[in-house]
C-alpha cells in the first residue's frame, strides 16, 4: 500500500487519541475517587450500624425503666393501702402484725427496685452518650460521602468531557484519513492494541522493540510512501526526520 508520508504521520495523531481514549476508560475503570467514595460508604454503613444497635440498646432500656417504675408504683400503691388499712383501726392484732409484716417487706422490695432503677438509668444515660456520638458519626460519615460522591461526580464529567473531544477529533481524522489505511490501522490496533508508531533510533512507538538489522533494512529500502510495518508489533511504522535512516 502506497500512502503519502505526511498522511501517514496522521497516524500518530490517531493513535495518540486512541490512546487518549484507552486512558480515559482505563482511568473511569479505575477512579482514585471511586475507591474513596467504596472506603467512606463502608465506613458510613459502620456508623450507621453503630448507631442502630446504641438506639435498640437505648430503647430496651428505657422500656425497663418504665417496667422498673411501675413495679415501684404498683408496691408503694400496696404499701400505702396497707398503711390506711391499718390506721382505720378496723382490723385484728393478727391482721395488723400481718400488715405490717407485709409492709416491711414491700419496703425492701421498694428498695431494691429503687436500687435496679438507678443503675438502669445510669446505663441509659451511658447509652444516651454513646447514641448521640454515634449520630455525630453517621453525621460526619455521611458529609464525607456526599464529599466523595461529588468527587466522583466530578471526575467521571471531566472524563466525560474528555471523551467527547477526542471521539469528534478522532471521527474528523478518521474521514480525512484514506479508507484503506484506517481499516489497515484498525485491524492492527484490534490485534495487538496500537496501530501505529513512530520509529525513533530504531525503535518501534508502538511495542517499543528495536528493529533487527534485517527489519530496518527492508524499512530503509522502501519508498517513502509506502505503508510498512513493524515485525515485532505488527503496527504501522510511521517514518519522519526522527527516524534517524
Amino acid at each position: 500500500m502506497k500512502v503519502d508520508p505526511a498522511t501517514q504521520a496522521r497516524l500518530l495523531e490517531l493513535a495518540e487519541l486512541d490512546g487518549e481514549l484507552d486512558r480515559v476508560r482505563h482511568r473511569r475503570e479505575n477512579l482514585p475517587e471511586q475507591q474513596v467514595l467504596d472506603e467512606r460508604a463502608a465506613a458510613l454503613r459502620s456508623a450507621q450500624d453503630a448507631l442502630v444497635q446504641a438506639q435498640m440498646l437505648a430503647s430496651d432500656l428505657d422500656r425497663e425503666v418504665k417496667r422498673r417504675e411501675r413495679e415501684i408504683e404498683t408496691v408503694r400503691a400496696r404499701a400505702d393501702r396497707d398503711r390506711k388499712l391499718m390506721e382505720s383501726g378496723s382490723v385484728s392484732a393478727k391482721q395488723l402484725t400481718d400488715l405490717e409484716h407485709e409492709i416491711g417487706t414491700l419496703q425492701k422490695r421498694q428498695q431494691t427496685l429503687e436500687d435496679d432503677l438507678l443503675e438502669l438509668m445510669e446505663q441509659r444515660e451511658a447509652v444516651g452518650i454513646n447514641e448521640r456520638k454515634s449520630g455525630e458519626a453517621v453525621a460526619a460519615a455521611e458529609q464525607e460521602v456526599a464529599e466523595a460522591r461529588a468527587a466522583v461526580e466530578s471526575a467521571q464529567a471531566e472524563l466525560a468531557r474528555t471523551e467527547e473531544k477526542c471521539e469528534a477529533e478522532r471521527a474528523k481524522l478518521r474521514e480525512e484519513l484514506p479508507a484503506q489505511l484506517v481499516e489497515r490501522y484498525d485491524r492492527v490496533r484490534q490485534a495487538r492494541g496500537r496501530g501505529a508508531g513512530l520509529l525513533r533510533a530504531r525503535r518501534c512507538g508502538a511495542c517499543q522493540l528495536e528493529l533487527d538489522r534485517v527489519a530496518l533494512s527492508k524499512v530503509k529500502a522502501a519508498a517513502d510512501d509506502e505503508v510498512v510495518t513493524c515485525d515485532n508489533c505488527g503496527a504501522i511504522l510511521v517514518r519522519t526526520a526522527e527516524s534517524g535512516l
